[in-house]
């Protein structure tokens, strides 16, 4: 199956989405010995639609913010730099205890010290994330998008939210706009929920044209038996993610791309850096190699939004994962958690292993 992108379109892609802040020590500190801490607007589908945006493509991002909060401001401004429209309701705080944008407090780690994540997530306007508050009609059939990125952050975020992603991922089908599902499996989303989720998981993967994750999200999220377990070295694994993504393939045949990346950690400032894609009958294989880490956290949405990019971009399927691979080891390198890619050349640079200096 040919995967064939909307001819007429006003975006090259839309993701929906649940906007908050990230803050981080620095120098690579840890958050509970630190007193000065960097914030930044952020969201994994936003991580991954920030490869298009900075290369010129225009993309929107449908969310919903706090009204008169000056962290909806603060996002809002972050959007614009980042080259992308945005739509989505104001939602009235409430009260003190009401709704607000999430945090997400995290370290980089450094050497043998392991990063560390902490998710503050009460209140979260995002939850509330519905499909009559967007006119679907309108962006898909009347402005038209070539690709719509779906996360199964947001799809788990709430019943809400799960709807909302139900009815984007239906509406875009209607309109012949590419769907793209990376399954993003978190256990503390899914808890009492399982049955649901699984439920909205599978209809949305049945309707995708590209999927995207790791061996444990097609576990737990489409019920698809995963890779051999054992010690292996991620790179002696490659067969059996092989034979995982085969099985996926004949649960979901309406996809056409099935992808995820390989990691290793060495340490957290070295990993070794692979990835594995089948499009159509054919395999593209990046087997795993070195890469510095500056901090890890979006490295694999910068593959998935290289990825997504290639496509869009009708390149031959060989040079969609070589591209893929490269914005998600360019993403490690940047205190953001997304990659801000000057132009394609300094992608292409550091897939070919050129860090000589530009003059």
């Amino acid at each position: 199956m040919n995967l064939q992108l909307k001819e007429n379109y006003k975006y090259s892609m839309v993701v929906p989405t649940s906007m908050g802040l990230r803050i981080t020590p620095e120098n690579g500190q840890p958050v509970h010995s630190s007193d000065t801490f960097k914030m930044q607007a952020t969201s994994a589908e936003t991580n991954v639609a920030s490869i298009s945006s900075y290369l010129g493509l225009p993309v929107k991002v449908l969310t919903t913010f706090v009204k008169d909060s000056p962290l909806a401001q603060f996002i809002k401004s972050n959007l614009r730099n980042r080259h992308m429209d945005y739509e989505g309701p104001e939602v009235e705080q409430g009260n003190p205890w009401g709704y607000r944008h999430q945090f997400n407090i995290a370290d980089s780690g450094y050497g043998g010290r392991g990063p560390r994540v902490q998710n503050d997530r009460a209140g979260e306007v995002g939850r509330t994330l519905n499909a009559k508050d967007f006119d679907l009609e309108r962006i898909f059939g009347q402005e038209g998008v070539q690709i719509v990125h779906l996360s199964g952050l947001i799809a788990a975020l709430s019943p809400e939210t799960s709807n909302f992603c139900l009815e984007v991922a239906r509406s875009a089908k209607k309109h012949g706009t590419l769907i793209s599902f990376d399954l993003n499996y978190r256990a503390s989303f899914w808890e009492g929920r399982e049955q649901e989720l699984r439920d909205t998981f599978t209809e949305i993967a049945s309707v995708s044209d590209v999927l995207i994750g790791n061996e444990e999200d097609f576990q737990l999220c489409l019920g698809i038996k995963g890779p051999e377990a054992g010690g292996k070295a991620i790179g002696e694994k490659i067969d059996s993610f092989k034979e995982m993504i085969m099985r996926v393939k004949k649960a979901f045949p309406n996809a056409s791309v099935f992808a995820n990346t390989l990691r290793e950690v060495i340490s957290a400032n070295e990993h070794l850096w692979g990835a594995i894609m089948l499009q159509g009958d054919n395999w593209e294989v990046i087997e795993p190699r070195p890469i510095r880490v500056l901090d890890r956290i979006g490295g694999g949405d910068g593959f998935v939004g290289g990825l997504l990019y290639g496509i869009l971009k009708k390149w031959a399927p060989e040079k969609w994962i070589q591209f893929g691979w490269a914005t998600g080891a360019l993403a490690t390198t940047f205190l953001t958690d997304y990659a801000q890619p000057a132009d394609e050349d300094m992608v292409w640079s550091l897939w070919s292993g050129n860090a000589r200096v530009k003059r």
